[in-house]
């Protein structure tokens, strides 16, 4: 089973703006690169049979990965496209979820490996959005075409868009994603402390969010190189 890692390679200015301020555009980079270095650890340790690097502009991928570019405008159709390209059963991820564990990833491709398992997996973001999805038939990501991204009502489209096609959707952990410096503080006491991303948050973002606010409320490219 392949897993997909969709991806902005971490330039300064392009990734991460969100964040900006309080961070500098050069430090916001500096966190997309440990939370996409995070990710790669994760899915490097993983049981998938091939692993496959999707980003928004050429980025040399890790070594024992494959490396595609993003096809298409709006994110919906980048990801649609990102299945099509592969035209096989896979699990794609982004790279806002550093705290994504080796063992989610597993369980996800080992539910989709079972003749009896779920037609499709799909992990809800907190802020309405999905942070995995996995598919046996990828022709179904056509659906993600038509759902506008970045919503409150993102995952729930895709749930419903999935399930009127027959599906069997199966539920993975819901995560945090990585979008606001609120977000990167509350997802940094989430990681191990040995990954790149809580090491980066304590380095690069400067402290001036209050601890209520990380609770979940209603240019040079950097080089990605993974342990």
């Amino acid at each position: 089973m392949r897993v997909l890692v969709l991806a902005k390679v971490p330039v300064p200015g392009r990734v991460k703006t969100r964040l900006c301020p309080p961070c500098t555009p050069e430090q916001a980079a500096r966190l997309a690169a440990a939370a996409l270095a995070d990710t790669i650890d994760a899915v490097s340790a993983s049981a998938a049979t091939d692993r496959v690097l999707v980003t928004d502009t050429a980025c040399p991928p890790p070594p024992g990965w494959a490396g595609r570019l993003q096809r298409g405008g709006p994110l919906g159709e980048r990801l649609a496209n990102a299945f099509a390209d592969i035209g096989s059963p896979a699990l794609l991820i982004g790279m806002d979820t550093p705290q994504v564990t080796t063992a989610m990833l597993d369980d996800a491709l080992a539910r989709l490996a079972d003749p009896d398992g779920p037609d499709a997996v799909l992990g809800h973001a907190e802020d309405g959005g999905w942070w995995a999805l996995g598919l046996r038939d990828p022709a179904h990501a056509a659906v993600l075409r038509e759902i506008p991204t970045s919503t409150a009502t993102t995952g729930f489209r895709t749930h419903d868009a999935l399930h009127r096609r027959g599906l069997h959707v199966a539920e993975l952990p819901r995560l945090r994603d990585v979008d606001t410096a609120p977000d990167a503080y509350a997802v940094a006491t989430l990681c191990p402390p040995d990954r790149r991303f809580p090491r980066a948050v304590a380095a690069e973002l400067p402290r001036v969010v209050t601890a209520e606010q990380t609770q979940i409320g209603t240019a040079e490219p950097m080089r990605v190189v993974a342990r």
